[in-house]
């Protein structure tokens, strides 16, 4: 039976630009290291599947170098041994002053920061779980208790409101270094320009309805930047779609004057919902696409947004599964492996859409035919259906186009992985 597991699972802070691609692998090297009696002499990381493929552009490899530091390291790109547990593998190996290896660990970056290995998750410490393994469970408690999901995490998370405290102000903090930010271009080969700063300053000029999409976008946009320039930011429910929760939560803070604990309780309504699509389903792009990363978000947003409307535990499921529901297929194809295109705008479009979606689901009693869970569970089947090529493997989709017509015009792409390249 599912475990859904606390929050916190969910909300990481850490920096960008991937939390299965450089908080998980930087998280692995540290455990790795504090396995170990004596410091080894050198470090081995093979690293497999989406990984291999994609670890150039999100950074992997100088995540783990900065995590192991002063001790070498040696990283190998195996992006053609197959990984049937997870595509995101990696086989550590510490190797002692003779040569000899005198550790292996096989370890999976399964999403969202989170590890799990041969035995079972890998946890630095004791993890909140809830009495439930759905969505449904937690929507009966709510119905029978005369009571919100806010107060059901309440009820489960010791301390939770203390603890969410900086969890948003990372999340504030993230938004505001992207709207200030004063660099023109992200880092990488695309030179892709930051758009948050320049959306929000034409939003002042606007009025009504436009106005307050024109925040919205810009808000989602600065996490995204951030995100996309290795800064720090919240996992909600990973790195790619940070953007959104946060995006959401920091428009209804400054430009609706919400009160900090009705924004608290709205974060944690969205973590609820996020804990319970990881438990169910994947929030990995790597195994299931990008609708285990910018669906996911957008319908914790959805969640979150239809709360602070005023809505009902029916009309909030509801939106968080429109959310989710109109964002099944959609693959993970980012452009040369950099999380920018199309991942930057995607969490503009879903921040929008989580809006559009809690604002529908007030217009209505929240009954409906599909629930919640039903989608998570589609998102999941789904996910496993698609082709590897548009599972963050850079190798189909809009990542497939561009390299073409980089091809044709004799620009330089990133080479791919090969197996055995050693960096």
């Amino acid at each position: 039976m599912p475990v859904v597991e606390s929050i916190f699972e969910t909300f990481k802070v850490g920096a960008g630009p991937s939390s299965s691609h450089s908080i998980g692998p930087q998280r692995a090297a540290r455990i790795l290291l504090d396995r170990q009696t004596t410091p080894p002499a050198c470090v081995r990381v093979t690293l497999q599947g989406s990984l291999a493929e994609t670890g150039r552009g999100h950074l992997t490899d100088r995540t783990i170098i900065a995590a192991l530091y002063p001790i070498a390291c040696e990283i190998v790109w195996d992006a053609v041994s197959p990984t049937p547990v997870h595509p995101n593998t990696m086989i550590w190996q510490a190797i002692n002053a003779l040569g000899f290896i005198s550790d292996e660990w096989r370890v999976y970056s399964i999403g969202g920061g989170s590890l799990r290995d041969d035995s079972g998750p890998v946890n630095t410490g004791e993890v909140v779980t809830y009495p439930i393994s759905n969505l449904a469970d937690a929507l009966d408690w709510c119905e029978k208790n005369n009571s919100s999901f806010r107060q059901f995490v309440e009820l489960h998370e010791p301390d939770v409101w203390n603890r969410l405290i900086p969890i948003w102000a990372a999340m504030r903090d993230s938004v505001e270094r992207g709207l200030k930010s004063t660099d023109k271009l992200l880092p990488g080969s695309l030179n892709l320009s930051r758009q948050a700063g320049t959306t929000w300053e034409r939003a002042q000029s606007l009025q009504g309805t436009r106005r307050d999409l024109a925040f919205l976008s810009s808000f989602a946009l600065a996490v995204a930047e951030e995100n996309a320039s290795a800064g720090t930011i919240v996992t909600a429910p990973t790195c790619g779609p940070a953007g959104v929760v946060a995006g959401l939560l920091y428009y209804f803070a400054t430009v609706k004057k919400t009160p900090l604990q009705e924004i608290l309780g709205a974060l944690a309504t969205a973590g609820l919902f996020g804990s319970v699509i990881r438990a169910n389903a994947s929030v990995s792009g790597a195994e299931v696409g990008c609708q285990g990363e910018i669906g996911s978000a957008c319908s914790m947003a959805a969640a979150a947004c239809s709360q602070l409307l005023g809505g009902s535990p029916h009309q909030i499921e509801y939106a968080a599964e429109i959310g989710m529901e109109h964002h099944l297929g959609l693959t993970c194809d980012p452009v040369e492996g950099y999380v920018q295109i199309p991942c930057i705008e995607r969490n503009m479009a879903a921040c929008l859409r989580a809006f559009e979606c809690a604002s529908f689901s007030l217009l209505t009693d929240g009954r409906h035919r599909v629930s919640f869970d039903d989608v998570v569970e589609v998102m999941y089947r789904t996910g496993l259906d698609l082709q590897s090529a548009y599972r963050e493997t850079a190798r189909g989709g809009l990542a497939a186009v561009w390299r073409k017509r980089a091809a044709s015009t004799q620009a330089a792409p990133v080479v791919a992985a090969t197996e055995g390249s050693v960096s």
